[in-house]
This record gives C-alpha cells, sequence and structure tokens, in this order.
C-alpha cells in the first residue's frame, strides 16, 4: 500500500511555480456573434467526434487543421467542413497558427506524449487550449504545460467530458441532494481489447498501459464525485497474453484501491485485455446508483440499485459530450471564467496515476 499525503499531490502544482493568483487573460475578447474558432490538432478517431460536434453548435467552430496528412486528411476534411486550404498546418508548421485571426484556441487530440509539447506551443502562439485525457504522460509535463498557459495568459481545460454529460450530473446532483446517504464505497471499471499496432500500446506514445487511457475514466470520476483526494493505494497489474506480442511494453489489465480521508474506498479496474463495459457503482448508507455504459460515446445510463425512482438514459448523438465540452470552454474564451476541468484537474490525476503505478510496481514513461 502507497500512503499519500498532501504534499503528494502538490509538489508539482502549479501554485508552487507562480503562487495562488490566478491568471489575468490579456487576449482579446471573442466577439459575441463570432463562434470561437478552434484549430483540431491530430485527426483520428477523437479528433473526428469533436470536429463533428463543432459543427452541430453555433458558439464553437473549426476553423483550421493540423495533420501530417495535408494533402489528404487536411484536404478531405477542409472540404467537407468549410476550411480554407490556408487554414491547413502541418505539425511541422504548426506554429504559423499564431497569424491565423480565426483561430482563438487548439483542441489536442493527440497521442498522450504529444500532448504537452503542442499544449506548449499553442500558448505560446498565444491560443488557448483544450487538451485531450490523459493531460500528459507525467505530473512534471502537466506541471509544464500550467506553467505555460499561465505565462502566457491563455485558458487551459483538459476534455474530461463527463463532467458536462447530462446523466453523469444527475448522479452528481443526486449525491450532493443527501439522498444517498453518507457516502460509503464506489466501484467502477472500463477497458477494450485493444487492436494490435495500437499508438496506445507503445509507451513511447501512451506512456503507460490501460490506466492511462481508459483507467482514468472511473478514477477521475470519483475524485470528481468526492471532491477528495485518494490517501492510501493499493494496486496490482498482470499480463496473461504472453503471445500476442501486444504487451511486451505495458500490463494488460491493472487492479486498484483507493482510500479516501473520509473513510470512503474505491476499487477499480481497467484493461486492454477485454470488453469491458464502462460502470460506476456508488454506495451511500441509505441507497446506491449505478451508473451504466458508462463511458461509452452515447447512452450513459443511471439507476438506483435499491429501487426504479432513478432511471434515465442520455439521449443523442455520439457528439454530444464533445459539442457540450467545446461550448464551454468557447463560453469561458468569451467571458474569461475558469473552466470546470482546468489544468490542474488533469495534473491531480497524474499525480493520483503515478502513485498507482508504484504501487503496482509498474514503471510510468
Amino acid at each position: 500500500m502507497v500512503m499519500l499525503n498532501r504534499r503528494n499531490f502538490s509538489k508539482f502544482s502549479i501554485f508552487a511555480l507562480a503562487g495562488t493568483r490566478l491568471p489575468l487573460f490579456a487576449q482579446t475578447p471573442v466577439a459575441d456573434h463570432k463562434p470561437v474558432g478552434y484549430a483540431a490538432i491530430g485527426l483520428g478517431v477523437i479528433s473526428d467526434l469533436f470536429i463533428r460536434a463543432c459543427a452541430e453548435s453555433k458558439t464553437a467552430k473549426i476553423t483550421a487543421l493540423v495533420t501530417g496528412h495535408p494533402d489528404t486528411k487536411g484536404k478531405h476534411y477542409a472540404a467537407k467542413y468549410g476550411i480554407p486550404e490556408s487554414s491547413i498546418y502541418t505539425y511541422e508548421s504548426f506554429d504559423r497558427v499564431r497569424d491565423n485571426k480565426d483561430v482563438d484556441a487548439v483542441y489536442v487530440g493527440l497521442p498522450n506524449s504529444m500532448h504537452r509539447e503542442y499544449t506548449v506551443r499553442a500558448a505560446q502562439a498565444g491560443k488557448h487550449v483544450l487538451c485531450e485525457k490523459p493531460m500528459a504522460i507525467s505530473s512534471a509535463e502537466c506541471s509544464q504545460m500550467i506553467a505555460a498557459c499561465r505565462t502566457a495568459n491563455v485558458k487551459l481545460m483538459i476534455a474530461y467530458r463527463v463532467h458536462y454529460e447530462p446523466t453523469h450530473l444527475e448522479a452528481q446532483r443526486i449525491i450532493q441532494s443527501g439522498a444517498l446517504g453518507e457516502l460509503q464505497a464506489f466501484e467502477g471499471a472500463f477497458g477494450f481489447n485493444a487492436k494490435p499496432n495500437q499508438w496506445r500500446l507503445t509507451r513511447q506514445y501512451g506512456g503507460g498501459g490501460a490506466l492511462m487511457d481508459v483507467g482514468i475514466y472511473p478514477m477521475n470520476e470519483i475524485r470528481w464525485l468526492l471532491g477528495e483526494e485518494p490517501s492510501a493505494i493499493t494496486a496490482v497489474a498482470t499480463t496473461r497474453d504472453h503471445t500476442s506480442g501486444r504487451f511486451a511494453e505495458m500490463e494488460q489489465t491493472l487492479d486498484w484501491t483507493m482510500k479516501f480521508p473520509s473513510g470512503v474506498v474505491a476499487a477499480l479496474g481497467c484493461t486492454y485485455g477485454e470488453d469491458m463495459p464502462g460502470f460506476l457503482r456508488i454506495h451511500g448508507d441509505k441507497s446506491s446508483l449505478e451508473l451504466t455504459n458508462a463511458y461509452s460515446y452515447q447512452g450513459a445510463h443511471l439507476a438506483n440499485l435499491g429501487g426504479a425512482h432513478v432511471d434515465t438514459t442520455t439521449k443523442g448523438e455520439a457528439t454530444l459530450h464533445f459539442q457540450i465540452q467545446a461550448e464551454h470552454f468557447a463560453n469561458c474564451i468569451r467571458t474569461g471564467v475558469e473552466p470546470k476541468t482546468p489544468g490542474e484537474e488533469g495534473l491531480r490525476d497524474l499525480l493520483a496515476i503515478e502513485e498507482i503505478y508504484k504501487a503496482a510496481g509498474t514503471p510510468i514513461a
């Protein structure tokens, strides 16, 4: 068991780097009638969802693309979404985005190990940053990203989409209402059967195994719903598939427990070795909730384990989560308010992830 204290979760804090004062954002506000323009960095599966989501929005719009395939993927998306070809950038030419007045922010949808570089470069170009989770592959990189955005007076938000998803927000409301009584325990898991030759199965790009990619979902949600950081962690990592070669660089499955200062405990699991539908069970001394299909792109379902008085499923397209968070960040840019999921939230997750890997005896990055 790894015992944690407040220092574990503050040693890389931005407040140690730059004091506790919040930054003043110097960028010219976006006009109320004009959608906030995003440059999508990377054109993989998750960026495709984000681009489609912005196409449905009145307040967020894709105005530039960054890709290693400008003449194929770049031109395809530009034609489909009305983006001028002059606003297609390569990774090498990305820094020229500073001169594009139609770009207010970037969406970083790249492999994990590239998040730090493109967040820092975007900040230096004067653009706000919406970065996918995990924020980076180490807490040290997270602190560098926070510091870069603070220095440049731009906003940084981490794309924890369940914080904005209606069914998860309903779970939070029920907990805060006291209907479950005093919280006692959480259970959760998420995983899938990863195909060979994916970047996420390499330490160079993934930084770690399933915990970084899918385990982070229930871990982050518990921290969010409970409002506490873990004080003790146990963990075990295992690999059963020694023949396919998929897990040469990382673990196949990881299970861990977290104890919180209030006494609440959580038992969680994640894997790249089998399909493990995402779920979260929340137990109080009066009642319990269960979120099923919890971390998929659509159809999250919330029910009460002791009765039928809570039974709700999120309706809508797979892009709904992405649209809500894109519009939230757009509103933050317009109004100057802080995002609900700032860089500090991503930093706290990486601090916890590092402790989980330490408890499991598995190195990270």
